[in-house]
């Protein structure tokens, strides 16, 4: 048990960041990441060493956090209705602490396709490698390349046109 409490205090502030740029709302991220320590707990006699024990739980929070985010999404009829609603979590939320410029990075990235916003978060944010996110995603490195490269010039496109 002392040795599961180390690891959460270890982790816990990196997978709240992780988990807080899918979902962008406090609340979810912290119901997101209570469910994470949940499932690693649950799961960790599993855990074989194939890779390290940091990848094995940011998969864990990671998949979390898109499972969250794909049951709010089911919630909204319209994509423009939820991406409107994120945006308003954006501004309500005061994440930014009044940067303008990270707001309208959000902005951008919201508008996504969810693969490429998880590529870009890990690849961006988190300064994660290819070979540590295909790790976590299961996806090719090619692959991972090719999203984050669409994902940045989206976003390159979405800030020279705000």
């Amino acid at each position: 048990m002392a040795g599961f409490k180390k690891l959460m205090q270890l982790y816990q502030e990196k997978l709240y960041s992780v988990i807080r740029r899918v979902l962008i709302d406090h609340d979810d991220t912290n119901d997101a990441l209570q469910e994470t320590f949940i499932k690693v707990w649950n799961k960790v006699d599993s855990f074989q060493g194939d890779a390290a024990l940091f990848t094995w739980v940011y998969k864990i929070a990671v998949n979390e956090a898109l499972q969250s985010l794909r049951k709010r999404k089911r919630r909204f009829l319209k994509s423009s209705e939820y991406k409107e609603n994120f945006v308003e979590m954006l501004q309500s939320e005061q994440v930014f602490d009044g940067e303008q410029i990270q707001l309208i990075l959000q902005k951008a990235i919201i508008e996504l396709p969810e693969k490429q916003q998880l590529v870009f978060n890990l690849k961006y944010y988190d300064e994660l490698s290819y070979e540590q996110i295909a790790e976590i995603t299961g996806s090719s490195i090619g692959g991972l390349k090719a999203n984050y490269h669409h994902a940045v010039k989206k976003i390159e496109n979405y800030l020279k046109s705000n």
